[in-house]
Order: structure tokens, then C-alpha cells, then sequence
């Protein structure tokens, strides 16, 4: 999908409503979660929101049987899913999950923040102390262990996500190619006649993003939170969603 098909699926007042509840609901733990580790409550939800709806659609496939079909009978990925299996193995060890009747995504994504059993080994945590690290049902360790995530790779608490830009001449085309993970400083970027929206600092990393809407391109600056959304999610249509 472009950006003009998948924005209105994500995008949505109705999503958004959800939100503005879930944010209220849990105002102190995410206010807790952002002060230990420096990702914006907002973020923390929204990802929350694009992820599963705030817990509406967790997923509906046992998540064993998933694995196994990925890692024995989809050659491309096998190697990466079967690592995935040993994960969700030695997890539910860990975690005293029910190994054979847990559910979550096709891919074996699990809980309200869609964690793949190698990501919630690594980064999920323990936010509400009661020695279990749930993210189905405990709040403070769905919001900690998101919050983690992100703090883990690279967020910069104050620094901007990203900015709409204007492009002018055609030099700009070869910044294009460079995909979306910062790679050239502002300043380099406007002498290739890319103008950010708003200020950005010049010495900033930034890579250009070209998105395809209803009524044409629209160029934005993908700055360094940016990227690290996408370690969430590689997709920055995602990105861009949350």
C-alpha cells in the first residue's frame, strides 16, 4: 500500500478517541515510564494504538503452532522463525506462559505491544514489581516494556521525529535512493534543494522519504526517532502511522 491507502487505516478518530482514554486511563504509569525512560507518553500509546487498537486485536493464532509452521514450512524465513520458536520455548518457561493455548498474530507477535518472543526476552519488564513481566493483561508492563523498547534503541527524548519538507531541481532524487535511516546532515540536504517545514538543526541526520497520497508525493525529513520507530516496526508507513 501507499500512504494515501494505509494512513486511513490507522489514522482515525475513532483510533484516536481510543487514545486520548487509554492516555487518561493510564496518565501516571505512562508519566513514570517517560521520565525512566525518556520516550513521550504519546509515543508510548501510539504505538500501542497502530499495534493492536489498545488491546482489541492481540491476535487470534496459537502462537506454537505459528512458530512451527514458520520455521519448518516457509523456507525464505525458517532459519529467523525457528530461532523465534527456541525464544517462545525458553520464554514460556520463564514467564509460565501456557505453552500450547497462548495466542497472538500469524507471525507469533504477542500481547497489546506485539512482541515477538525474542523481543519480549529482551526488552519486555517487570513495571508493575510483581516478579511476572505480562503483556496481556498488566498496563505498567505493556507500557514499561514499549517504553523500553525504544529507549533501548536510541531515543532522543526532545529531538524531533520528523518534519514535511519542499523539493525543488532534481538533485534531491539520489537522497531518495538512500532509503529511510538517517544518512545525510540537514544542511547537505538543502543544498540539494530539500527545505524543511520547520527548524531543524543543520548538523541533524536525516534521510528524505517520498509518500505517495491521494493527490500526490509529499516529501518529509525521517530525523533519528524516526528511524528508531521503525526498529519497532520496519515499515515507515508505521512510522509515519504512529
Amino acid at each position: 500500500m501507499n500512504w494515501g491507502q494505509y494512513r486511513p487505516i490507522f489514522v482515525t478518530k475513532k483510533r484516536a478517541d481510543k487514545g486520548k482514554a487509554f492516555m487518561k486511563e493510564h496518565r501516571e504509569t505512562l508519566a513514570r515510564a517517560e521520565e525512566k525512560y525518556g520516550v513521550p507518553a504519546e509515543i508510548i500509546a501510539a504505538i500501542i494504538g497502530v499495534e493492536t487498537y489498545y488491546g482489541r486485536h492481540t491476535g487470534k493464532y496459537t502462537i506454537f503452532d505459528s512458530l512451527t509452521t514458520l520455521g519448518f514450512d516457509y523456507p525464505p524465513r525458517s532459519k529467523f522463525f525457528r530461532g523465534e520458536l527456541e525464544h517462545y520455548l525458553i520464554l514460556a518457561r520463564e514467564e509460565n506462559i501456557d505453552l500450547l493455548s497462548t495466542k497472538g498474530s500469524y507471525a507469533g507477535a504477542m500481547g497489546y505491544g506485539q512482541f515477538i518472543p525474542s523481543s519480549y526476552r529482551n526488552f519486555a519488564v517487570d513495571f508493575d514489581g510483581d516478579g511476572v513481566r505480562d503483556l496481556w493483561d498488566s498496563p505498567m508492563d505493556i507500557i514499561g516494556s514499549v517504553a523500553n523498547y525504544m529507549h533501548v534503541h536510541g531515543w532522543d527524548l526532545g529531538a524531533a521525529v520528523t518534519t514535511p519538507a519542499t523539493v525543488s531541481g532534481d538533485s534531491y532524487t539520489a537522497l531518495l535512493e538512500q532509503g529511510y535511516k538517517p544518512n545525510t546532515a540537514v544542511a547537505e540536504m538543502q543544498t540539494s534543494g530539500i527545505t524543511p517545514a520547520s527548524p531543524v538543526p543543520a548538523d541533524a541526520p536525516a534521510a528524505l522519504l517520498e509518500l505517495v497520497n491521494t493527490q500526490g508525493p509529499e516529501y518529509w525529513l525521517a530525523l533519528n526517532n524516526f528511524y528508531v520507530i521503525t526498529r519497532y516496526n520496519h515499515s515507515p508507513l508505521y512510522a509515519m502511522a504512529v
